[in-house]
This record gives structure tokens, C-alpha cells and sequence, in this order.
């Protein structure tokens, strides 16, 4: 199986830390949006989406590339986000990404989340929130997800 992790992290690297230990798992590339194409995806079998959340939101820059998709990419899909807070059931922003990775014709095998420092204001008045996460249960976490995202390899046919 060949994987990818594209991921945005830009403000204390939580997310760049749980996209590494996935793509030891997975034996994949950690590439932010901009360095590859929408026509590159189709060189994989499994394509991972990460970013920290703002605004209750994925990173624009990883929407964005998101929406660039062309329709009818092939292959499966999945979608991890770090943040300070749980996400709240009035704004669902991971199944709503994860709806239109399915639009451009992804398979989404599954989500991730973590808690992860968090300084957005008004967070930031206070020092910020969730201060030394992801931990290493929430990596242990993130270890774990990838695993379960592993298909075997399958025997040579005959």
C-alpha cells in the first residue's frame, strides 16, 4: 500500500507530530498542500488530510486544496485534525471535510482527533490550553488509528 499524509501545521506543530507517527506507520510522505498536486494523489492507495483546527474549521490552505481536487480521484481517504477542544456536535467540521473528499470521489476509511495546545484567543490570555499535547497517550492514539489503517499485503496472484 502506498501512502501519503497531507497536512497543514502551523502553530506549535501538534498536528506535524501526529502526521509523523502515522506516516511511520504507514510508510508514508508528510507533504504540506502545496507541494503536490492534485494530480499526484492518484500515485496512491491511501491519501491522509490533516490540520490543526481554527475557527472550528480545517486549515483554509488544506480546504482549499481540498476544493482543487478534481472529481473522480480514486483510492481511500482519511482525515485527522489536533485542537484544544473536543469537537462540538453543532459544528461537525471533520464530517463535513470528510463529505467533500467523498464528493471528489475518496472512500474516507476513518477520522482522527486529539487534543493538542491550543493559543487561540481567548485561550492565549490564559497561556493557552491542553499545554504539553498531544501527549504520549494521544500519539500512542494516533499509532494506534494508523494501524487500523493498514491492509495487509495481499499474495501475489498466480
Amino acid at each position: 500500500m502506498k501512502a501519503l499524509i497531507v497536512c497543514t501545521s502551523v502553530s506549535h506543530g501538534n498536528t506535524e507530530q501526529v502526521a509523523d507517527v502515522m506516516a511511520e506507520v504507514l510508510g508514508a510522505r508528510v507533504v504540506e498542500p502545496g507541494e503536490v498536486t492534485p494530480a499526484d494523489l492518484a500515485a496512491y492507495d491511501l491519501v491522509g488530510f490533516g490540520s490543526g483546527i481554527f475557527n472550528m474549521n480545517f486549515h483554509p490552505r488544506l480546504r482549499e486544496f481540498a476544493g482543487s481536487l478534481p472529481s473522480g480521484q480514486q483510492g481511500s481517504a482519511f482525515v485527522f485534525a489536533t485542537s484544544g477542544l473536543p469537537e462540538p456536535p453543532f459544528r461537525r467540521y471533520t464530517r463535513a471535510f470528510a463529505h467533500q473528499l467523498e464528493s471528489k470521489g475518496f472512500e474516507v476509511v476513518g477520522t482522527f482527533a486529539c487534543r493538542a495546545y491550543d493559543t487561540w484567543f481567548p485561550f492565549k490570555l490564559v497561556g493557552g490550553i491542553r499545554k504539553g499535547q498531544p501527549d504520549a497517550a494521544g500519539l500512542a492514539a494516533a499509532r494506534a488509528f494508523a494501524e487500523g489503517l493498514r491492509v495487509p499485503d495481499q499474495p501475489a496472484a498466480d
